[in-house]
């Protein structure tokens, strides 16, 4: 047979060095009611709606299929949409998208913009597009004017003074550069799957394979992706040191949400 267990069990003694509670961060989505940013909201509508603008024009002035095929049309499209759910979310007050997301629409836009003001628009480069029939003129030079100069301008903005810093991440810079290696795949795919002499078969000079040969687009593609990563690689740098513009509306709302409410009765 077993003892009977005894009734009264003494108490054992705390073993020395051993903290009874460890100390763990919270976060300040933890303490921080949500509230709504009507202004945020109403600017990243606007940005979608300038976008959405400026690639309806594109399409209606020009072949749908083609314009599409262009990476600042995919960027501003991604960046309209992209606007929209950060706009909803804003006015819901939901947690923002994740910096995934919004980092890479945001390098997609820059890409799009850097490369046009500084091959494509430049006459002194060997890639410029401003001569010729294919310079924009009327509706689509406004269009350009919208989708390479106004939307990265405006993303940029909305990083800086609606979003809060310390979100973006080194190791994310390398994968952000898997879509600009994908479309270059499509362009020598669509190019290889349109004839030859076909008008626009490689939609920019610095991926013309019929003028310059794959030798010299790999290369200019080798040099184009250092930069995209460097730029990215920038991007998360500027993030971890630059200001908080919500720090003193986050501060507020810690302060006077949160406070203890007598009993009632």
């Amino acid at each position: 047979m077993t003892a009977p267990i005894p009734r009264d069990i003494p108490d054992l003694p705390a073993v020395p060095g051993m903290p009874a509670l460890l100390p763990s961060a919270v976060p300040a989505t933890a303490v921080v009611a949500p509230v709504r940013r009507p202004l945020a909201a109403t600017y990243r509508l606007l940005v979608a709606l300038t976008a959405a603008a400026a690639v309806s024009i594109d399409l209606l002035l020009g072949s749908p299929a083609r314009v599409l095929s262009y990476f600042s049309i995919q960027s501003a499209i991604l960046l309209a949409l992209v606007s929209v759910l950060s706009a909803k979310r804003a006015w819901s007050a939901r947690r923002p998208l994740p910096a995934a997301l919004t980092g890479s629409t945001l390098l997609y836009v820059l890409i799009a913009g850097s490369v046009y003001h500084l091959l494509l628009a430049d006459g002194a480069t060997p890639f410029s597009m401003t001569g010729g029939t294919t310079a924009p003129t009327g509706w689509q030079s406004l269009a350009s004017h919208v989708l390479h100069t106004a939307l990265p301008i405006a993303a940029i903005v909305d990083w800086l003074f609606l979003t809060s810093p310390g979100r973006l991440h080194l190791r994310r810079a390398a994968t952000w550069l898997l879509y600009p290696l994908a479309y270059l795949a499509f362009s020598f795919t669509r190019g290889e799957l349109l004839l030859p002499g076909t008008p626009a078969r490689y939609l920019y000079p610095f991926l013309d394979v019929d003028l310059h040969g794959y030798k010299s687009i790999l290369g200019n593609a080798l040099l184009l992706g250092l930069s995209f990563y460097a730029l990215a690689v920038l991007l998360v740098a500027l993030d971890h040191v630059r200001p908080n513009p919500l720090r003193h509306r986050t501060h507020h709302r810690a302060k006077t949400g949160f406070r203890l409410q007598p009993p009632v009765g």
